[in-house]
């Protein structure tokens, strides 16, 4: 069954420069689509991984999934309710509180005025629940002593502070918890034991997560499900059996193709040609086909809607054929 349903989503941001300027310039306003008529559902008690390149909406997505950011248009629903559009604030609120958020930098997610214990009690404490031992308990359950509970976020380590940031995610008892580059700010010794303490807790909590990383070799230990976004498009999705084996859009095999290996000593890789396209005036049709090696004239005028390829699915005209 579907906890989370996204129908074309899509959030455009007004980039324009001040109006005065405007006028002075004769520039008309700007518009720049982060996320553009992305579709896909994620099962309850999985894992739904979303990757690409910087700039590619990865993050945006993450935010309107909790509410942060109001789409544009389409929708989110999360257990059945469109949190954007629906008109019970009672309804709204119960959702709510079975979603969190895990942030990229855990220092700065955390009050360094609050003590440890303050700050993973809150979500509980807003809305006038019983946090008696609350802080104390999350602390075991995420590697961490009860003793630390009166210190100061100042006082942690990065991996740390990211495990004090999981136990405050789990004070509420969510059932969703969107993790955006919740290891990309700490060492890698510490990223394998935050992500197993993750898995754990997925299982002893039943947990959903939506995972957003950079991390090729992350997203293929987390994930049941990943999404491969490109300039706030969703171009491809499967397993990751399917994509690391058998990917089938052009810039799912490019990312592929670019990630290290540990088998890939002395290998020679020719690097990704050509950048990220202006998200404000994207090409038309594909919007990637100026760096596509199998591109042709119809991938200029044409966007690629999103087919089924086994138990994949990809948005590219000619998703069968190898580069």
């Amino acid at each position: 069954m579907a906890l989370v349903r996204v129908r074309n989503l899509t959030r455009v941001f007004d980039v324009s420069k001040p109006w005065l300027n405007r006028v002075i310039e004769r520039r008309a306003k700007a518009y720049l689509t982060a996320v553009s008529d992305v579709d896909f559902d994620i099962a309850e008690r999985s894992t739904y991984a979303l990757v690409g390149e910087s700039g590619s909406g990865k993050s945006t997505i993450g935010r309107m999934l909790v509410g942060l950011l109001r789409p544009t248009a389409g929708n989110v629903e999360i257990d059945g309710v469109d949190l954007a559009n629906e008109t019970d604030a009672a309804k709204v609120d119960l959702i709510r509180s079975d979603i969190q958020m895990i942030f990229q930098d855990p220092y700065a997610s955390l009050n360094p005025r609050w003590r440890v214990r303050d700050i993973i009690v809150e979500p509980v404490a807003a809305r006038g629940g019983n946090t008696d031992g609350l802080a104390a308990r999350l602390l075991e359950q995420v590697g961490l002593s009860a003793l630390d509970a009166g210190k100061f976020p100042h006082e942690f380590s990065g991996g740390q502070r990211q495990r004090i940031c999981i136990a405050r995610a789990l004070a509420s008892e969510p059932r969703l918890i969107v993790c955006d580059e919740p290891t990309s700010a700490l060492d890698v010794s510490v990223q394998a034991q935050v992500l197993n303490l993750m898995s754990d807790l997925k299982d002893d909590f039943g947990l959903t997560y939506v995972f957003i990383s950079h991390d090729l070799t992350v997203v293929r230990h987390m994930a049941d499900r990943i999404g491969v976004l490109y300039l706030g498009r969703l171009v491809e999705e499967a397993s990751p059996r399917d994509l690391f084996e058998a990917p089938k859009h052009p810039y799912t095999q490019m990312l592929l193709e670019a990630a290290p290996r540990m088998d890939g000593f002395g290998r020679e890789v020719a690097p990704p040609e050509g950048e990220i396209p202006d998200p404000i005036n994207p090409p038309t049709g594909c919007a990637f086909h100026p760096r596509c090696p199998i591109a042709q004239d119809i991938c200029k005028h044409e966007r690629p809607e999103m087919k089924q390829h086994g138990n994949a699915r990809a948005a590219c005209h000619f998703a069968s054929l190898e580069p």
